[in-house]
This record gives structure tokens, sequence and C-alpha cells, in this order.
């Protein structure tokens, strides 16, 4: 969780520089794929993550 969340910051972070200083549009590229990995890899993630089924006797 700690790690999804740190990327999202990244890539916001990434974007807004992007796209306030003139030149560096590459880092709001960058920020967007950043975020597009970070929603797959979370998404992958927390689809593994079952609830387990109570056995029953």
């Amino acid at each position: 969780m700690n790690l999804f969340l740190l990327l999202i910051i990244v890539a916001i972070v990434l974007g807004i520089i992007g796209v306030a200083a003139h030149g560096l549009f590459y880092l709001l590229v960058i920020g967007v794929l950043v975020l597009v990995a970070d929603l797959v890899y979370g998404a992958t993630r927390f689809r593994r993550r079952r609830p387990r089924s109570p056995r029953v006797r």
C-alpha cells in the first residue's frame, strides 16, 4: 500500500512540474506513464487479495 501511494504522489508531482515548467513536457508524459503503471500494479495486487472463506466442519 505504501508503494502504491508513493507512486501516485510521484506521478502527480511529475505531472505538475511537466505542466508548469516550459519545455519539460516529457515529465508530464513520464508522470502519466508512472500513474498508469501504478494503477495496473494496484489492480493486480488488490485483485489477488480475496478473503478466505471460513472452513465448515
